[in-house]
């Protein structure tokens, strides 16, 4: 491929200075023994507590899905940018600083705002037991609330239906990303589960845009959809996309420029924006040429990510490229091996790190067989990684013949600047928790 320009709460070595709000950030982890809870019971609690700022949002577009989530999120923020829209958005996880989550009218909140929120919340709830993304979230409306935007665009963080963000009685317009394998132990270990959680964002009347679906999948929103009397957009029966011939998407006669997110499943997220922003009403609809120029600006780390520079860059020799992916589960390494199998030009290497939680097979074995080695590193600062020997034999258990544990990236890197033979291309993959670690130990901004 042509050259182109973790929410871990106690900072690493390499991590930017501890900021006060990491402090606050602390205790509130410290409020229930669970990371992972899913009920509503706390949330409408706290927001009773804080006079439910989520009666007080401007309009909001929720948006579930299993992957391509923050992809449609960045696309639509970008467009309605460009449009002149004043956006508020909340997306999880952080790469390296918690305030990537929080968004106010097109910027990240700032150090002291998020602190003195955060312990506004914080006294709100006193020593009640919340989840921390529960008490996260809270705070984010909150200020969403208070803050003047033309729009708030809301991602869910893990299934939709007992998630923390569905506590929008009626959002301007709801959306639905693929739907995949993932979280099974909170979600449900079938297709057709899965789905039922993320369909539990529809609201009665409220307009549904939803990404092209397995059959299965697409049963359940259909059922979800008549049941609560939600409208249903469902790609591949209500509307299409195809490639264009220039590389963009074509849809109804139109042909839009492919987003500066480079994949063919970005491709499709941004079709699924697309859709989302041509269905907006008047006033707040982004005309064609703020489309154009949204999928041509669209930024969003950690998603195939190339690393032009940095001290981590700096270990291999010139000529090598290094990219980056936060992509986690098997519908997300299919889609990038489908990216790289087209690169093709050189020797592709990757440096994998990945959680106990995910499916580890699943992930690597579209992508092995396209790479000439494969490393194996941990997931910094995580209890839940998997070990770098146990992932090495996942590794071979997927097919990959050329498998080698190191304990780091920066080893793994130092690894292959010794390879003699023409310069490769690195992926470094697996979890987005090792992306923000990749991000911090690279000196590389993430926003």
């Amino acid at each position: 491929m042509p050259s182109q320009a973790n929410p871990q709460l106690q900072p690493r070595q390499s991590d930017p200075a501890p900021a006060p709000s990491d402090r606050v950030l602390a205790r509130l982890m410290g409020l229930h023994p669970k990371s992972i809870d899913l009920v509503l019971d706390r949330v409408w609690r706290l927001l009773a507590q804080l006079d439910h700022p989520e009666h007080a949002l401007p309009p909001v577009i929720h948006v579930a899905g299993t992957n391509g989530k923050g992809s449609v999120v960045a696309l639509l923020r970008a467009m309605l940018e460009a449009s002149g829209r004043r956006v508020h958005v909340y997306t999880s996880p952080h790469l390296v600083r918690f305030a990537e989550r929080i968004r106010l009218a097109g910027c990240l909140i700032d150090e002291a705002a998020l602190t003195a929120l955060l312990e506004e919340c914080e006294r709100a709830n006193g020593p009640d037991p919340i989840t921390f993304f529960e008490i996260t979230t809270c705070a984010a409306l909150l200020t969403f609330a208070r803050e003047p935007a033309d729009v708030v665009l809301l991602e869910t963080g893990l299934g939709g239906r007992l998630d923390a963000t569905n506590v929008v009685d009626r959002p301007l317009l709801t959306a639905i990303t693929p739907v995949s394998l993932d979280h099974q132990s909170f979600l449900g270990d079938s297709l057709a589960a899965i789905a039922a959680e993320k369909a539990g964002i529809l609201k009665p009347g409220v307009p549904c845009l939803a990404a092209a679906q397995e059959a299965e999948a697409a049963a359940v929103l259909d059922r979800r959809a008549a049941e609560v009397g939600a409208p249903l957009d469902l790609g591949g029966r209500d509307w299409t996309w195809a490639p264009d011939p220039a590389g963009g998407v074509a849809m109804d006669g139109t042909a839009w420029p492919a987003p500066a997110l480079p994949g063919d499943h970005q491709r499709a997220n941004a079709a699924l924006a697309v859709r989302i922003a041509l269905a907006l009403p008047d006033g707040l609809r982004p005309g064609a040429e703020a489309i154009r120029a949204g999928l041509a600006r669209v930024d969003w780390p950690g998603r195939l990510q190339r690393l032009p520079v940095g001290p981590l860059v700096a270990r291999l020799p010139e000529g090598w490229e290094v990219w980056l992916d936060g992509g986690h589960n098997p519908a997300a390494g299919e889609a990038l091996a489908a990216v790289l199998d087209g690169w093709g030009d050189r020797p592709l290497h990757l440096i994998a790190g990945m959680l106990d939680t995910k499916d580890t097979g699943g992930f690597l074995r579209p992508l092995v067989s396209l790479a000439a080695s494969v490393q194996t590193v941990p997931v910094p600062d995580s209890a839940a990684g998997v070990p770098p020997e146990t992932l090495a034999d996942h590794a071979r258990r997927s097919g990959a013949a050329a498998v080698t544990p190191r304990g780091s990236v920066a080893e793994a890197l130092d690894a292959l600047g010794a390879v003699t033979g023409p310069p490769g291309q690195v992926l470094i993959c697996g979890s987005l928790y090792l992306a923000g670690a990749v991000l911090a130990d690279n000196d590389s901004p993430p926003i």
